[in-house]
């Protein structure tokens, strides 16, 4: 059977890959985990310095889920490249990149940075971010913003790019399309959803920016949705995150149109959720008579001509 995908001029032994944030550096789980049985590791952001990220608390878990507000902690692109990324080399996997960033200019100077390094595959790019010189605007929620970023992003690497798409707009198959437009290989979808949980006793928030992302089982059916908008609006593959906890979970998100998928939070109760999944899937098929995930994507069946998602874009 055919598991393996093919993005740009990088192959991927599985459609399984694990999300960024929610398995470090992939150099941490050696003992837990046979990382060379995933599709691949989306890294945990890269920024141009190092961050400390938000003040604690700054994890809450909620009803089948958990929110965060981490702040994009992390060490930095040049520790990246000397502590992390020699181990990654030899980890047997794909590694994607992902990069997080305050202005286009950092992305591009991180990006370039990664793209000069053996053992970089590609890049996911979270648009996520706060924008400085925005005013403290998010770049994910401006459709021009989004597309500037992508045509400036694939003039300087010839790998996969790959962007990570917030939910936390009205169309998201609008960006998808602007993505698409400027040459990027693939989106992802979905971000966290923005959420907050509050303590009664104390009547303060339970993580100390007020509101965060929420991830987890409670948002997989908006990033079903979301996926199926994405993935009726674009011709590239989407990449589909959003509560996946099962190979359950991940056929729905193939059979709504997704090409790969991501376990996000899942990580951080079973490291090893990812390779399971992919054997899931790999057993569904094969049951299902399919020789290849290619005949599973996509294949959602419907009495309606127009969907209601369809009768939105």
């Amino acid at each position: 059977m055919k598991e393996s995908f093919i993005l740009r001029n990088v192959e991927f032994k599985n459609r399984i890959l694990v999300a960024s944030g929610t398995f470090g550096y992939g150099d941490e789980v050696p003992d837990l985990v046979d990382i060379s049985k995933l599709g691949g590791i989306v890294t945990k952001s890269l920024s141009m310095k190092p961050r400390d990220g938000n003040p604690n608390p700054r994890i809450a878990e909620t009803a089948s889920g958990m929110l965060n507000s981490i702040g994009l902690a992390n060490i930095g692109v040049h520790k990246f490249i000397n502590d992390k990324l020699p181990t990654l080399k030899i980890s047997g996997t794909i590694v994607i990149a992902n990069i997080a960033a305050s202005t286009v200019d950092e992305y591009c100077v991180v990006l370039e940075l990664l793209d000069a390094q053996v053992g970089v595959h590609g890049f996911e790019i979270n648009v996520s971010c706060p924008n400085v010189k925005e005013g403290g605007l998010s770049f994910g929620t401006d459709v021009k913003l989004v597309s500037f970023i992508t045509k400036e992003l694939r003039k300087r690497t010839e790998k996969p790019l790959i962007i990570k798409l917030t939910p936390n707009v009205t169309h998201i198959s609008d960006f998808a399309r602007a993505c698409e437009a400027e040459g990027a290989d693939a989106v992802s979808v979905i971000n966290t959803v923005i959420g907050m949980s509050v303590n009664i006793n104390t009547r303060k928030p339970k993580i100390a920016t007020t509101t965060g992302g929420l991830s987890g089982p409670a948002i997989k059916p908006i990033a079903l949705a979301k996926v199926y908008e994405t993935s009726n609006a674009v011709k590239i593959p989407v990449i589909g995150i959003g509560g996946i906890a099962s190979w359950e979970d991940a056929v729905e998100f193939f059979i709504v149109g997704a090409s790969m998928v991501q376990i996000g939070t899942a990580n951080f109760i079973n490291p090893a959720k990812g390779i399971s999944v992919a054997e899931g899937v790999k057993q569904y098929c094969k049951k299902n008579g399919l020789d290849s995930i290619d005949l599973l994507v996509k294949s959602l069946q419907t009495n309606k001509t127009i969907s209601i998602i369809d009768s939105w874009l």
